[in-house]
């Protein structure tokens, strides 16, 4: 791989993001508005339940922030983009940005949230663990199925139904984690599923490395 261009493709995607301030305005839009529908439920948020919801945000805003990964270049875009750097660099360079961007939805997610529902969460380190980790988790799995769902003509709903099984490991490893970090659950042997989430985060970026070079030449 050619890491000289790996620091000018992740330029060019806070670059485009800047230029394209709907698509980032849109997702926190609908981060305060999942948040502000449970504050005018006028209901009280138990911390089994404050954990499920907050994950659900977490999930469907990722999946808006990811699927524009693709869909926003022109396919003369990225025939240029072909023909001047590598495709590990490309993917990895989109892989960080995303990740990025993730971190920050979700500390911002939960900042609102627990604004307006209490904030249950006992070992903050843990818990800001679990959310590093989940960001890098969506974002690989996510712009993954992005660069094949780009292909189709309804990218979107195309890529609700190809990341089910991808993500739904690395989501119930989340809740679990984040359930042990609002002591919802008494163990202390959860170094495990951390390394089950490095583990699937591995190999999901060894796939992505071995296949997106021929989902680009396509």
């Amino acid at each position: 791989m050619n890491w000289k261009s790996l620091l000018p493709l992740l330029r060019k995607e806070f670059l485009l993001e800047f230029r394209q301030r709907y698509a980032i305005s849109g997702i926190v839009l609908y981060v305060f508005s999942m948040v502000f529908v449970v504050y005018i439920a006028s209901i009280k948020v138990s911390p089994p339940v404050w954990n499920v919801l907050f994950w659900l945000i977490i999930l469907f805003a990722s999946i808006n922030a990811v699927v524009k990964s693709f869909v926003q270049e022109s396919g003369a875009r990225q025939l240029y983009y072909y023909q001047l750097t590598d495709p590990v660099a490309l993917i990895l360079a989109k892989i960080i940005y995303n990740t990025l961007l993730l971190l920050v939805l979700s500390i911002l997610a939960f900042g609102t949230y627990s604004i307006v529902s209490g904030n249950p969460v006992k070992d903050y380190p843990l818990f800001g663990l679990v959310l590093l980790l989940s960001s890098v988790g969506f974002s690989i799995a996510f712009t993954l199925i992005a660069s094949i769902a780009a292909k189709a003509s309804n990218s979107a709903t195309l890529m609700a139904i190809l990341s089910f099984p991808v993500i739904l490991p690395i989501l119930l490893t989340l809740v679990r984690l984040s359930s042990i970090a609002l002591r919802l659950i008494q163990d202390t042997s959860y170094n495990r599923d951390i390394l089950n989430l490095l583990a699937i985060d591995v190999i999901l970026i060894t796939l992505t490395f071995v296949l997106f070079p021929y989902i680009w030449k396509d």
